[in-house]
This record gives structure tokens, sequence and C-alpha cells, in this order.
């Protein structure tokens, strides 16, 4: 492929561990990403779980925050840096969808014998623009999370279950316990390619990083539409990946390109 413009990660077992904080090695590794190209966060989670797991963290004088793009709930929500984070759109789902999708989800987790009465938390949460089921609660341990389903059999049954059932929305396997429902055809694939048309860039010039690019994972719209992809299997491979993509980019230019500064923030819905 040729040299990225712009490198969009997701964030949960690609740049830290499911709902921890994003670790050192990691922001040191986009901070100096974020010198030479655009990056992008797209990830299931709600803005406030990307400002606990990362935004907390970066430096308050870090260059190049204009340069950097986040897309909560799977791309349904869109924010930019404009002296405070500002959002750009958001594609919410109605009061019935919502309803429905919850209804579905704890319907088959039941069904299924994959609901639990004890957990970490809360099981299905309204994010407005994304319904998500985390088996385990939203803020189960790591460990826990790794071992409830290694094979991806879990999530899988209940995806489908909850896909048949709601035909009008979109369902995906999320993080390592989640399924994620949004609007038809809003998923990280629309994001992504929104992104694309607002920075006025060809998808051959977008790297997208995530550990979820097989078939039924919440990253394999990115990889269907046609976007090189580099799988990775945690935190610490991204760090590689983005150690080597950095040295590769500084060699050849190091220079940021005006296409990559993001559009004007209008708050729509």
């Amino acid at each position: 492929m040729t040299q990225p413009t712009l490198v969009v990660f997701d964030l949960d077992d690609t740049l830290a561990p499911s709902k921890s904080r994003v670790p050192d090695p990691v922001l040191t590794a986009l901070e100096e990403l974020l010198a030479l190209v655009a990056v992008c966060v797209i990830s299931g989670g709600r803005f406030e779980q990307f400002d606990e797991q990362l935004l907390r963290s970066l430096p308050p004088t870090l260059a190049g925050l204009d340069r950097l793009h986040l897309m909560p709930t799977c791309g349904t929500r869109y924010y930019v840096w404009r002296d405070g984070w500002q959002q750009v759109y958001a594609h919410d789902l109605d009061e019935s969808e919502r309803q429905a999708a919850t209804g579905v989800l704890e319907a088959g987790a039941k069904t299924l014998g994959l609901w639990r009465s004890e957990t970490w938390g809360p099981v299905i949460e309204d994010r407005g623009s994304q319904v998500t089921f985390s088996a385990l609660g939203q803020s189960a341990p790591v460990d826990a999370k790794r071992e409830w389903d290694p094979d991806g059999s879990k999530k899988e049954s209940l995806r489908a279950y909850a896909q048949d059932r709601l035909p009008g929305l979109e369902v995906r396997s999320g993080g390592s316990t989640s399924v994620d429902i949004t609007r038809r055809g809003i998923d990280k694939a629309y994001g992504v390619g929104e992104l694309a048309r607002m920075l006025h860039l060809d998808l051959s010039e977008i790297l997208f990083i995530g550990d979820r690019l097989d078939e039924g994972g919440n990253d394999y719209p990115v990889k269907a539409m046609g976007v090189p992809c580099t799988a990775v299997t945690g935190w610490q491979d991204t760090v590689r990946v983005v150690e080597e993509l950095v040295a590769e980019l500084r060699s050849t230019s190091g220079t940021v390109t005006s296409a990559t500064t993001a559009p004007s923030s209008s708050g729509s819905s």
C-alpha cells in the first residue's frame, strides 16, 4: 500500500486492554504518529469512555490535536478538537429502536444461557446511537472477560439471534464480551467512509489497525469496504506496528498535509 495519510485505530484490545487506560508505550507511539499523519480512534464505547481511557492521559500541550479524530459508538458519533472536543454528527437510534434492541438482547441472552444475575455493572447499556450488551457487566475485570468467550462462539450466537429479530438494525460482535447494535449501515465502515470524504482522502490513503477484523467482528466492515488493514493481537502488537510505521514515514517525508486537519463541527444528528 501507499504510505497512509490517516491511520485509524480500534480502542479496546488494540490500543488498550478492554475498558482500561491506554498504556504509556501506546501513548508515546501515538504522539509520534500524530506528528506525521492524522489519527482516528473508532470504537464501541461512549465518548466518556474515550475520555477515561485515552484523552485524560494525553499531554495538555500535545501538538496535532486538530489531527486527532474520535468516533465513539462504532462511528455513529464523531468529535473533533476545536478548543475543546466538539461533536460533528450523531446518528442516534429512536426510542422504539433502542427498546427493541434492549428487549431482544435480554431475551436472547436468557434463551442462550448467557444471562448472569451477578455482574460488574450493567449488562445492557443504551448509548443513544448504540445499544451494547456486555455479558459480565460494563466494568468486568479484563481477565474475566478474556476467559468468558475465548473463541467468540457465545457472542456470535447472540449476534445471530439478535440480527434475525432486528432486520432493520446492524448487529455486530464487539469487544471480548460485547455485542453492539446500531442503525443499519451506520457502523465502523460508515464512520471511516465519512471521515475519508470530509478529509478528501481515497480509501487507499487510510490504514486501519484493529483486533476484530474477522468476519462478524465490528472491525470487519472496514476491511470489507477495501481499506488497507493490519490485524493486531493486543496493545503490545500495536506498539510494534506503529513504531515500524513511524520509522518508515520519517524516512520518506515526515511532513503533515493540510488534508489531515479536522472539518468544522456542526453538532448535527
